[in-house]
């Protein structure tokens, strides 16, 4: 069975560390510890008395001064590293850990997980090829030598990046070794560290080059530790669990979270709040806890980019300056109509098209498969329809000389609701309120990624509350806008209370509004 020696990186929080090194080693593991060489020495003396009798701790024989981006990250994990491969001859496996980590499983799932499969946990992407830098230099990381350290001394760092691009001042990566780079937050076997230490020892010329690249705890193991094991003993992924923000800063978790943690596919998460005391206290007891069983759904990805990415109530980004100087018309008249169930809005449409012969489009802001005449290439990507979406409308009137023009838009964009009801064009809006089950919402919440086939009940559960409010949210937005000529008909109403709103909407007379509003087939699911 396996026996994890955890890499314990810390610069604060002596009782949570003193804390985690007991809860870690109590279940059977170890931990090598480096206290940042820059925090309060007091702290570090409270540490180390408080676990000194412990034969499953261990500490770097050198407290390295760490700052973030720097060399010195690397330096105190190999300090870490090599005082917990002497300390605990029995460790199969190590594993990196900061002081905001904690266990989001017991240490019985975590040593069962390790043993099915001979592999190093570390992800690892090439460094060239794939999209893992966002934002800031790339190659310059490498082939630039960085003495500066970008937070602390910005002026410094980038007055030497430049004068090295003056001056041409490039160097070249070893030639017999594949840059990679991938999460900090590994999981490796005891040969391999121990085939990478033994690097270390006899490839000085790497040793130098990675001690003036930028950022190398993203880009030295992840390409070391490919260099020595076969791709095949490799799996490229994390076992710690963490999210970043669309401005690159991670997730913090809070008490409120437990549940969703629980259900990813991790061993570890980060970062836990500070002042979340509870769910580290939860978390404390679960490493320890016996025969739990997990149901993983590894939905919280989905979850947060579904909750943060609605933006605040009402416009999210600003209208581009073309998109506010063009105008419709004021002679004509733009029908929209918006429903959660695009079917339904779509048959409508279609009915609408055979009563009255009026020009209708499909959703042509939310599916790019929605049939368009040619344009000129506006009409080629919903980004160009979007961006020109005034002018794309405009000349979708021309293109069928009318007056009139009905289209689907989603209950979503209230930004383009709101940007055609600015113009000096006649617009009116239709809702379609349906009735969800929740079958339908749970097959909706598998559409869009928020669950899937291994999600557990008791995880649907919960997030059919959410999902249904959302649905109810959205149309109250909606209401709550004062669009004028805004009008509503429901699969709860009959024929007749839908025939009203339908012949005002369109401006038609009642009895073709009722051949529409008749459609039988209208809200089948």
């Amino acid at each position: 069975m396996p026996r994890i020696a955890y890499i314990l990186l810390s610069h604060k929080d002596p009782d949570g560390i003193i804390a985690q090194a007991r809860r870690l080693t109590a279940a059977g593991d170890f931990i090598a510890i480096h206290f940042d060489g820059r925090a309060n020495a007091q702290d570090y003396e409270k540490i180390r008395a408080a676990l000194a009798t412990n034969p499953a701790v261990a500490f770097a024989s050198r407290r390295v001064k760490c700052g973030w981006g720097e060399w010195s990250l690397v330096e105190a994990s190999l300090q870490a590293l090599r005082a917990a491969v002497e300390a605990f001859p029995r460790a199969t496996h190590f594993y990196m850990l900061s002081g905001d980590c904690m266990p989001i499983k017991t240490a019985e799932f975590a040593h069962e997980f390790l043993d099915r499969e001979e592999a190093d946990y570390i992800e690892s992407v090439d460094f060239f090829s794939s999209d893992w830098i966002k934002t800031g230099i790339k190659e310059e990381r490498l082939i630039c030598r960085h003495w500066f350290n970008e937070r602390t001394q910005k002026t410094a760092f980038y007055a030497s990046l430049n004068l090295q691009r003056r001056l041409g001042l490039t160097r070249s990566i070893p030639a017999d070794i594949q840059m990679m780079i991938g999460s900090q937050w590994w999981c490796l076997r005891r040969r391999t560290v121990e085939s990478v230490l033994e690097f270390c020892d006899k490839r000085p010329d790497v040793m130098r080059f990675f001690r003036t690249t930028w950022i190398p705890d993203e880009t030295f193991f992840q390409t070391i530790v490919r260099h020595l094991v076969p791709e095949a003993e490799i799996r490229s992924r994390t076992l710690t669990f963490l999210m970043f923000t669309d401005y690159g800063m991670p997730v913090t978790f809070y008490n409120d979270h437990y549940d969703l943690l629980l259900s990813q596919d991790y061993l570890f998460a980060r970062k836990i709040s500070p002042d979340a005391t509870d769910l580290k206290e939860r978390l404390g007891k679960l490493y320890a806890a016996q025969g739990v069983q997990f149901g993983v759904s590894n939905e919280g990805r989905s979850l947060f980019k579904f909750l943060t990415g609605r933006g605040r109530v009402g416009r999210r980004f600003a209208p581009r300056f073309w998109e506010t100087e063009s105008s419709v018309g004021r002679q004509r008249t733009l029908l929209m109509v918006t429903c959660k169930k695009w079917h339904v809005a779509k048959r409508l449409v279609e009915r609408v098209r055979q009563v009255t012969n009026y020009p209708a489009v499909d959703y042509l802001f939310n599916e790019a498969t929605t049939p368009l005449p040619d344009l000129g290439g506006i009409q080629t990507t919903i980004e160009k329809r979007t961006r020109h979406r005034r002018a794309l409308v405009r000349m979708l009137f021309d293109y069928w000389q009318s007056d009139v023009l009905l289209i689907c838009i989603d209950v979503g964009n209230m930004d383009l609701m709101q940007d055609f009801y600015n113009d000096k064009a006649k617009v009116r809006l239709l809702e379609i309120q349906c009735e969800f089950s929740d079958e339908y919402l749970i097959g909706h919440a598998k559409r869009v990624g928020l669950a899937g086939d291994r999600t557990p009940p008791d995880v649907i559960a919960k997030l059919l509350p959410t999902i249904r409010y959302d649905v109810k949210f959205e149309s109250d937005r909606i209401r709550d806008a004062g669009f004028p000529g805004f009008y509503r008909i429901a699969e709860a109403n009959t024929v007749d209370e839908n025939t009203v709103p339908l012949a005002e909407f369109l401006d038609i007379p009642l009895d073709k509004a009722r051949e529409i509003a008749g459609t039988h087939y209208l809200f089948v699911d």
